[in-house]
């Protein structure tokens, strides 16, 4: 699916780079288009939201680079496109794709067992979720655990699966369900050597042959999986201030809940790839409080202890109270401080202080308080402090729930969380809204779409 002038024809190359024998592995602009679906941002009400059950740890994200920066391309980079050109799409072995996946931490309730552990459970607030009671803080702990729906293969053969894919585009017609298979069981850092190794034996670019074997959510959803993790949400950030208008849901639901090696990793890659500096179009595609509560986030700079200090806790919930419900009007800048500079465990018993000392939980008085697309962004944070995959799971309900599917939202979640938290989302997703993801992707989608969405979250 592509539109006329987008992407531009190519990006003009800087004089003597990169060096003789370092040319980029990065196909020419125009490869990959990407269709544009307006993204939605659930409404958030101003419902009760204590906390969630203790913090525990949240798993890592295979395919990320290990921390000190983000890798060097291997041959190097290409040139900056032109101001406002959508990017290409990556076709080498994988911008910032290791081999071996590295893990970062969220903090996560332990009660959120998997492999055998108890159920989920919703938090107090969410549809499903019990009455909302004061939760006695408790200090975080970090726990590494891998809980997406995808893992990487064991005795995995990048050359083979290559073969299969060949084999499955060749001749008259195309066997979806081979690449299907394929695709839904492999990491996101094995699926970046699967594109080198097809490019290395048969001298064709892999994705060009998907391009023009599939079509429509199909294609958008093979295109996500097959995107280095970093790239995709690099790229889902320009894609989102590309052009006219602009999809403020995309940028809070990416800023709002990475962590700071993620984030640091997406503004760099989204410097060298776009060749634009992410805090310039931020600026240039938002205003006011939002402006500045993005900005915050995009440096990545979020304190990670995860050890809690209730001291605190209690003296950012008296500062939030008075700079809010305490006062005549709003102290804008104090809820931006805090809510972006606090770690997540420390935000959780901010948010259990808070509920004590003001009689109404934060979610509450942030609605109360603020409007628009700052409301928006500053309840995700508090949301992902007391239950990221809560968070998830409404996001991806309200993307199927009504008349038509906002099917972008509905990829780029499922492709993004599936080797992260999606086991967790889905069980949440269940006890929220009384039905299984997987029957909720059913009933909104049809034909191979389905079945590789259905693939991936392990229906």
């Amino acid at each position: 699916m592509s539109y006329p002038g987008y992407p531009p024809s190519g990006y003009p190359a800087f004089p003597g780079y990169p060096p003789t024998g370092q040319e980029s592995v990065y196909p020419a602009a125009g490869q990959y288009p990407y269709p544009t679906v307006p993204g939605g941002f659930p409404p958030m009400g101003g419902g009760a939201y204590p906390a969630a059950p203790p913090i525990g740890g949240f798993p890592g994200a295979a395919g990320y680079p290990a921390p000190g920066g983000y890798p060097p391309a291997p041959g190097g980079y290409p040139g900056a496109p032109q101001p406002g050109g959508m990017p290409a799409y990556p076709a080498g072995s994988g911008f910032g794709a290791p081999s071996n996946g590295s893990s970062f931490g969220y903090p996560q309730p332990p009660s959120q067992s998997y492999g055998g552990g108890g159920p989920a459970q919703i938090p107090a607030g969410y549809p499903g979720g019990p009455t909302p009671t004061p939760v006695p803080s408790q200090p975080a702990a970090m726990v590494q655990n891998i809980q997406g729906t995808i893992r990487p293969a064991p005795n995995f053969d990048a050359g083979r699966d290559a073969e299969v894919l060949r084999k499955a585009m060749k001749g008259f017609g195309t066997d979806e369900q081979a690449i299907i298979d394929v695709v839904s069981n492999r990491s996101n850092s094995q699926r970046q050597q699967i594109k080198a190794a097809f490019k290395t034996m048969y001298g064709k670019d892999l994705i060009k042959d998907l391009k023009s074997e599939l079509s429509g959510n199909m294609e958008e959803l093979i295109l996500a999986l097959f995107m280095p993790s970093t790239y995709y949400d690099a790229w889902s950030l320009r894609h989102a201030m590309k052009g006219a208008g602009t999809q403020e849901s995309v940028l809070i639901e990416i800023l709002c809940t990475r962590t700071n090696q993620e984030i640091r990793e997406i503004v760099h890659c989204y410097k060298v790839e776009f060749g634009r500096d992410i805090e310039q179009d931020i600026r240039a595609d938002t205003s006011g409080h939002f402006e500045r509560l993005l900005v915050s986030m995009c440096q990545g700079n979020r304190d990670e202890n995860q050890t809690v200090d209730f001291q605190k806790a209690q003296l950012d919930a008296q500062r939030l109270f008075q700079a809010g419900e305490g006062k005549l009007g709003t102290d804008e800048s104090c809820f931006n401080m805090v809510l972006a500079t606090r770690s997540f465990p420390q935000l959780k018993a901010t948010v259990e202080a808070y509920s004590q000392i003001a009689n109404r939980d934060l979610l509450s008085s942030i609605g109360r308080e603020f409007s628009g697309n700052v409301e928006r962004g500053l309840k995700a944070i508090v949301q992902c402090a007391l239950n990221r995959p809560a968070f998830f799971a409404e996001r991806l309900h309200h993307a199927m729930k009504g008349a038509g599917t906002d099917d972008s939202t509905l990829v780029r979640i499922i492709v993004t969380r599936s080797e992260i938290d999606l086991v967790q989302i889905k069980q949440l997703f269940t006890q929220m809204y009384q039905k299984t993801l997987g029957t909720m992707i059913s009933s909104d989608t049809s034909g191979d779409y389905r079945r590789l969405l259905l693939a991936i979250v392990g229906q």
